[in-house]
């Protein structure tokens, strides 16, 4: 019996091994961040001037606002677009794990400055006609020997969510924030469209402006994650 027993576990351990390791490598390859990075990487990058009616393309340049910016709802930087997330641990029994409580985005149009010639990016969430992976570069947390900052806590009770529990001791959470800041290098990747200006644009002389667009089964693809071929293909 002890020797069939040996026997199966030569199998099973094997098994197990392979079976997280699947895991993690599908967590990986279907992440938000690499399904970004592998449709863009199948798509030309073309200069503002040269986008064509009707063609799939990407463009890379500076993000500029058309309207009043965004402000990002903890550092309070002026952006295009915003996304946020506030986690907090929670505890089953024995073990515990990251609860998501607020996972919130918010996106406005906004110019692609591609060497001085301008695209118009117009982002909807509803319906939703983009997909998108901003780099998340501001952090912060709380614990139970770890106090919020101001700003943290004055964010968490915007949200309704009260920085420490009954007895008085500080929840675990923790926050992260991505943005699309004015004149920060991105890359956007649409269905070219000429359209005709219907009122002038200051420091842009012409009368026509191209547009990246949703179609079909196309969404808007917008990032600010820096592209290998990036710098090779700037114009």
């Amino acid at each position: 019996m002890l020797l069939i027993a040996e026997k199966d576990l030569m199998i099973i351990i094997p098994l197990i091994i392979v079976v997280v390791g699947l895991i993690i490598f599908l967590s990986y390859y279907f992440s938000q961040k690499q399904v970004v990075l592998r449709k863009l990487s199948k798509i030309p990058f073309k200069p503002a001037t040269g986008l064509k009616t009707s063609e799939l393309t990407k463009v890379s340049g500076k993000a500029l606002h058309v309207k009043e910016p965004l402000l990002a709802p903890l550092s309070g930087r002026k952006c295009v677009f915003y996304t946020i997330k506030i986690e907090k641990r929670v505890s089953t029994g024995k073990s515990s794990h990251w609860k998501t409580i607020i996972d919130e985005e918010k996106a406005q149009e906004f110019f692609i400055d591609n060497r001085g010639d301008y695209v118009i990016v117009r982002p909807t969430q509803s319906p939703k006609n983009y997909l998108s992976y901003l780099v998340k570069d501001k952090k912060t947390s709380s614990g139970t020997f770890n106090d919020p900052t101001p700003e943290f806590e004055t964010l968490l009770k915007q949200y309704n969510i009260e920085p420490q529990n009954l007895l008085g001791f500080n929840k675990s959470l923790r926050y992260k924030e991505g943005i699309i800041e004015i004149g920060e290098q991105i890359t956007v990747s649409g269905i070219a469209k000429w359209k005709t200006l219907s009122e002038p644009i200051p420091g842009y002389n012409y009368s026509k402006i191209a547009e990246l667009i949703s179609e079909g089964k196309e969404k808007l693809i917008i990032t600010d994650l820096p592209l290998k071929s990036e710098k090779r293909n700037r114009f």
